[in-house]
């Protein structure tokens, strides 16, 4: 009987080798990007800040600063604003939109943003994109003085279309304990006090943006000398520093950022049951850039009030008595205003009313 024959055994071959940078990461480009923003962070820091960037974890010395300090924490992104930003290649405020969201809120509850930290994601890292943000950042924790003291930039390739990506920021604040703002002093009778925005800020762009595309993109219309596109673009403005002025000279019952929800959801948060609010429309004035986004989308008045600030970024709960020499600090400091309603009796389960 014949042998069998040998097995034909596959050749052998070396596969060929892969690096980081071959399946999409580029560890170079994420270096460079820590480089160039050293300073702009540098910027940002407080004395309370331990160490410099780059380690595992941010320090932050909070001893000898309150004696019963309560420490107030938010997170937030900026929702699909970032779709326009990455469309219109403007990439230098979005940063600052990241940090509006995060410490508007804890300034509600009347703490001052200590330390912020951002999440930046993307499928490809481009450096002066990626540096450009990170420097809107940076300018938005100098505008509300709070320190950017860590952060993470992940390049993920797969996970993102090209020349997109993603942003989560995060802050912590405090405030004395007395001190804190949590709706107990509120009183029927109280007045709400309107602080005006800079525009849309971070909420509504989903709308917005279906707006934008219906209408042309018309980004060079002009309204009232501010083209369109800046009017949409125009970053959220940061509070902090005047209210915090405010807080350590008036007596302030309570107070909210106008964020998703609009006027209808947000300020209600901030009131005891029990209490509810009653809305003058005829003080909600619409600025330009809501004009044409309520014209051009057909907008109903009940839906622009639920998902924009309507030119109301902010809003401080007062007694009436305090009005005056608050009106009197907050024209001084250089934020424009107007009174817009009042607390009032809860009627039933309808606890806002706006007519």
């Amino acid at each position: 009987m014949p042998p069998f024959p040998a097995p034909r055994m596959p050749p052998v071959t070396t596969p060929t080798p892969l690096t980081y940078r071959d399946a999409g990461v580029d560890i170079d480009a994420g270096n460079e990007v820590v480089e160039r923003i050293k300073p702009l962070v540098k910027r940002t820091f407080r004395p309370e800040v331990m160490g410099g960037l780059g380690g595992f974890g941010a320090l932050f010395n909070l001893s000898g600063k309150y004696r019963e300090p309560v420490l107030v924490s938010g997170t937030d992104g900026v929702g699909t604003k970032l779709k326009l930003a990455q469309q219109l290649n403007r990439h230098d405020t979005i940063g600052i939109d990241l940090v509006g969201m995060c410490v508007n809120d804890v300034l509600v509850q009347g703490a001052e943003p200590l330390f912020f930290l951002d999440y930046f994601a993307t499928g490809k890292l481009h450096v002066d994109t990626t540096v450009s943000v990170v420097g809107g950042i940076a300018r938005g924790c100098e505008l509300a003085g709070c320190a950017l003291i860590g952060g993470e930039t992940a390049e993920m390739p797969d996970m993102y279309p090209p020349g997109e990506y993603d942003l989560a920021g995060f802050t912590v604040g405090a405030v004395e304990k007395a001190n804190l703002l949590d709706g107990a002093k509120v009183r029927e009778g109280d007045v709400l006090l309107g602080i005006a925005s800079s525009g849309p800020h971070s909420n509504g762009y989903s709308l917005v943006r279906r707006i934008y595309d219906r209408a042309g993109r018309p980004a060079d219309l002009d309204l009232g000398g501010v083209k369109l596109v800046d009017a949409l673009m125009a970053p959220t403005t940061l509070y902090v520093k005047p209210i915090l002025e405010l807080l350590g000279k008036h007596d302030l019952h309570a107070m909210a950022h106008i964020t998703g929800g609009g006027l209808t959801e947000n300020i209600i948060r901030v009131i005891p049951d029990g209490l509810g609010l009653d809305i003058e429309a005829s003080a909600i004035v619409l600025p330009p850039v809501f004009e044409w986004l309520q014209r051009e989308g057909a907008v109903p008045n009940p839906e622009m009030w639920r998902t924009f600030n309507c030119g109301v970024g902010f809003v401080l709960v007062l007694a009436p008595g305090d009005v005056a020499a608050v009106s009197a600090d907050l024209q001084r400091l250089g934020l424009a205003h107007r009174a817009i309603g009042q607390v009032v009796k809860a009627r039933g389960e309808e606890r806002v009313h706006i007519g």
